[in-house]
């Protein structure tokens, strides 16, 4: 089977890099844009043959073994990540200064911020997904000029329908925009927005096209 590395959806792409891959130790990366006017296949075949990417699930589990890095690729439009697991590898030599360690430094991706970190009350490691805190700055500051001159349905459509899958650290961002809203409406002394608008179920995604 060919390898699948071409993500079908900006939501594919972060649930792959998210559960596909963080969840399964894949600590380190590099990202990058593919420049405009270049091919993307082209890139995609180079990465993966110069890595080795392209091999049996039993070849991965003989690495790790053998104390041996596996290097996974993944890319969406003309962004591309590689991410790799603990051990020896050509990955590191190659990519040297550039890789990042996604529990210290989360992965940027379409106003995502996709990184590691321990639960609340401690334990292992786990995929974090969150609204970057740019993005989350400039969506609390819209729904706050709006939260007293819009009504309550249209604020409760606004907030139903932001373009973010409701992963558990970006449901807590949906309650906190909702919460700063209905502060403001009830000091007005308008009708407050249903928490019914935080979407809190997410549905799993086919990552891969076809």
């Amino acid at each position: 089977m060919t390898y699948r590395c071409v993500a079908a959806s900006v939501a594919g792409f972060v649930q792959q890099v998210a559960v596909g891959y963080i969840a399964h130790g894949y600590y380190f990366y590099v990202a990058g844009r593919i420049p405009n006017g270049k091919e993307p296949s082209k890139t995609d075949s180079k990465i993966i043959a110069q890595y080795g990417i392209d091999v049996a699930k039993w070849t991965r589990s003989r690495r790790k073994r053998a104390g041996q890095a596996n290097v996974q690729y993944l890319r969406y439009d003309q962004f591309y990540v590689i991410l790799a697991t603990h051990g020896e590898h050509a990955f590191f030599v190659e990519e040297g200064d550039r890789i990042r360690d996604i529990r210290q430094h989360p992965l940027r991706f379409f106003d995502y911020s996709i990184g590691c970190r321990k639960s609340r009350r401690g334990g292992e490691l786990h995929p974090s997904v969150r609204i970057s805190r740019k993005a989350f700055r400039q969506l609390k500051t819209r729904f706050e000029k709006s939260a007293v001159s819009s009504t309550s349905d249209e604020l409760w459509q606004a907030l139903r329908n932001m373009p973010f899958e409701p992963y558990a650290p970006v449901r807590d961002q949906f309650r906190i925009l909702l919460r700063a809203v209905n502060r403001m409406r009830k000091t007005a002394g308008l009708e407050l927005v249903p928490w019914t608008a935080c979407r809190l179920r997410r549905c799993p995604v086919k990552p891969f096209s076809g």
